[in-house]
């Protein structure tokens, strides 16, 4: 199984991410999780050069509360999608956000003879994203910062629903219910 997981900061994506793999048995591949640990070994300086860079390059753009390039974090999935735990399946979560990497993201699987399984997108109300994400303790969840990435999501969001819709891979469901709901929900349409 192959997913991605759309939705603002705050809506639940980490949340189902975490219940859908348990339940599949594949990996979450997020892409927070990817730029904190390429931060972290761009200070550390691992041996891997690219990864360093990219890293570094990263750092710049978090830290102002900005969206990481399009071909930055392009980079950043191939190199985590070509790692063999995801070779049986895997959960996006936080990728893609543009339609752009949407797209990328599917070149790239055409390239591996494979192919995404569904898009799914958690819609919840603004109000809810932006009380949910400073309710957590990350160091970049400050209220400029998460306003600032509720107002990217919006800009760039609309565009991947499309992309997916018209390739009939997009499942909406309801994020403004309890996580075990939502879950249920997504489940059933998964089936």
């Amino acid at each position: 199984m192959k997913l991605v997981i759309l939705g603002g900061s705050g809506s639940g994506k980490s949340t189902q991410a975490q219940m859908l793999c348990k339940h599949f048995h594949i990996p979450i591949i997020s892409t927070g999780e990817i730029l904190r640990a390429a931060i972290n070994n761009s200070k550390s300086n691992t041996d891997d050069k690219r990864l360093n860079d990219l890293g570094k390059n990263a750092q710049n753009y978090v830290l102002r509360g900005e969206l990481v390039p399009d071909e930055m974090m392009i980079e950043f999935i191939k190199l985590r999608l070509s790692e063999s735990d995801a070779s049986e399946g895997w959960i996006l979560e936080g990728y893609p956000r543009t339609a752009f990497q949407a797209e990328e993201l599917d070149f790239l699987l055409e390239s591996w003879q494979e192919k995404l399984d569904w898009a799914i997108y958690l819609q919840v109300p603004e109000a809810v994203m932006v009380s949910r994400s400073l309710g957590r303790s990350l160091p970049d969840d400050q209220p400029e910062i998460v306003q600032r990435r509720v107002e990217l999501f919006y800009d760039r969001t609309v565009p991947i629903l499309e992309y997916y819709d018209r390739r009939r891979r997009l499942l909406t469901i309801n994020g403004d219910n309890s996580p075990e709901q939502v879950k249920y929900n997504i489940l059933d349409l998964l089936d």
